[in-house]
């Protein structure tokens, strides 16, 4: 099906900007109709031929082919949606909100200028994902630890912009990131913090150089597109060890936040913590089917034997230990009896574990930094391999914990999905992530999953939870909820969109910032 121009757009100017990308880029680096197939959402919610669909895709190589692409976009009007390397599936993948708009891929842009071991960072361009750093570290013997996400085929830049998260104590990516190099929508390039000086020698040592901070402003928005970034890098333990603590109760969940509270905000818990739901975590090392072949919800026979053939609780929660023994000891002498108060708790270390392939196991990989593709086994409990996040902010308490997990559940039971959730700790807040998990070939089902989601939106925000990040399908739904003083939070990025892109190019509709030639 032949992809519709976007609105304003003529045939002649979007077919002389794409031969002035050619020139720049290089003819095999500028895909159209179904060569630019792959930048469609992976996962779709909505109607897959009409809905977040490119008109073609260029890959650059370098910042200055980006400043020359976006150049030739304000000259022609063309819309343009930057991604680093398009790995996050579930949000959407390298689909543009707003169908008819050229896909500017950086994946082609994948330098790792820098890796400092003396002061744990490095300086990386957009395409370079969690292997490719990774195993730059390792070839290089460098006692440097890196923080990944749960797919490790991710862009570096791309996930700490998006806000994402992982395992270790440098679990907040975007905390952990420091100076950054933009290209703006005008094709003018800027330095942030350190970097704005000439030749200055901190740029990834100190964030806020002189002046208003100003990086925030790039992540999650149509501001300017990052084509450099420096990221803080955990320096390599003297000693590490895995752990896991079970529970074997749906209200247990409560005591565990309660507990969990106090242990991760006074830093006794070091790493991201999180705590997994039963069915998420089996999803890992088995499918539905082996279990249930029933319609609807896991029933609770299911769920029983489940916990005893893979030794795992309603909730899991995998920490780890960092430091010189003596500390890790102590630590989790605390952690331990902290948590011995919650009824038929079990603790496990690795050994304590099955053989092969085992929850904790994988999790041991994850919470040192080594980058692993495993968690994209959950697309096969039911098949038809498509899913998103649900992803509600709450404050870190038992009964924000209940509340949510009880909202949730009950409409993922109502619409035949099993609850797939996990409650991540961060300094102060918690994430409540829930997988929904359906056939994306499905057209009914997809119809199904755009109203169960629309439904948890505003149930949650009827109670107080905003999302995070989202899948594009819902960004100006989700914008929407962040309303206060009559949307004055979007007023302000409209205004400051505005001001930096004139001519409205630059991933219109990113995050519900729409330029002011597409409002409404």
């Amino acid at each position: 099906m032949t992809v519709p121009l976007p609105a304003g757009v003529s045939l002649e100017d979007m077919t002389a900007a794409l031969e002035k990308f050619r020139r720049i880029a290089g003819d095999e680096w500028v895909l159209t109709g179904p060569d630019a197939g792959p930048y469609d959402d992976p996962y779709p919610i909505t109607d897959p031929e009409t809905d977040h669909r490119p008109y073609a895709a260029v890959a650059p190589a370098t910042t200055a082919q980006v400043q020359e692409i976006v150049k030739v976009a304000n000259e022609h009007g063309i819309p343009l949606w930057p991604v680093s390397r398009g790995k996050n599936f579930a949000y959407g993948g390298a689909a543009p909100v707003l169908t008819g708009t050229v896909v500017l891929d950086l994946k082609r842009l994948n330098r790792i200028l820098e890796v400092n071991e003396e002061f744990g960072y490095a300086l990386v361009e957009p395409g370079v994902s969690y292997f490719d750093l990774y195993d730059y570290i390792q070839e290089k013997g460098l006692k440097l630890w890196l923080d990944v996400p749960d797919p490790g085929w991710g862009s570096v830049v791309g996930n700490a912009l998006d806000h994402g998260i992982g395992y270790t104590p440098y679990g907040d990516h975007f905390a952990m990131q420091c100076g950054m190099e933009v290209v703006l929508p005008t094709g003018d390039i800027v330095r942030t913090g350190m970097g704005a000086m000439p030749g200055n020698n901190s740029w990834q040592l100190f964030k806020y150089g002189f002046g208003p901070y100003v990086d925030g402003m790039f992540s999650q928005s149509n501001f300017g597109i990052v084509t450099k970034m420096g990221i803080w890098l955990m320096p390599e333990p003297p000693y590490y060890e895995p752990y896991m603590i079970s529970f074997e109760r749906e209200e247990d969940i409560e005591q565990v936040i309660e507990i969990l509270r106090p242990l991760k905000v006074g830093s006794i818990i070091q790493n991201a913590a999180t705590v997994r739901s039963l069915i998420l975590d089996a999803s890992i090392t088995s499918t539905k089917a082996q279990y249930y072949d029933g319609a609807g919800p896991l029933p609770p026979s299911a769920a029983r034997k489940i916990m005893d053939d893979q030794k795992l609780g309603m909730w899991n929660f995998c920490g780890a230990l960092y430091g010189p023994p003596p500390v890790a000891e102590t630590l989790w002498t605390v952690i331990r009896d902290s948590f011995a108060a919650v009824p038929g708790v079990k603790f496990y270390k690795v050994d304590d574990r099955p053989q092969g392939f085992d929850l904790l196991r994988h999790r041991a990989d994850t919470m040192r930094g080594i980058p692993k593709m495993t968690e994209f086994n959950l697309c096969n409990w039911t098949g038809g391999g498509g899913h998103t996040g649900f992803s509600p902010v709450s404050p870190i308490t038992g009964r924000d914990a209940v509340k949510q997990y009880e909202m949730v559940k009950k409409r993922m039971h109502e619409y035949g999905y099993d609850y797939m959730g996990l409650l991540a700790i961060g300094w102060r807040e918690m994430h409540h992530v829930s997988l929904i998990v359906y056939d994306q070939n499905d057209a009914d089902e997809r119809k199904k999953v755009d109203e169960l989601f629309n439904i948890l939106i505003d149930e949650a925000a009827a109670e107080g939870y905003g999302e995070y990040r989202t899948h594009i399908n819902f960004m100006d739904r989700i914008a929407g909820t962040y309303s206060w003083n009559n949307n004055a939070l979007w007023r302000m990025h409209e205004t400051i969109k505005d001001a930096l892109d004139p001519n409205g190019i630059l991933a219109p509709g990113k995050s519900g910032i729409w330029p002011q030639n597409r409002r409404g």
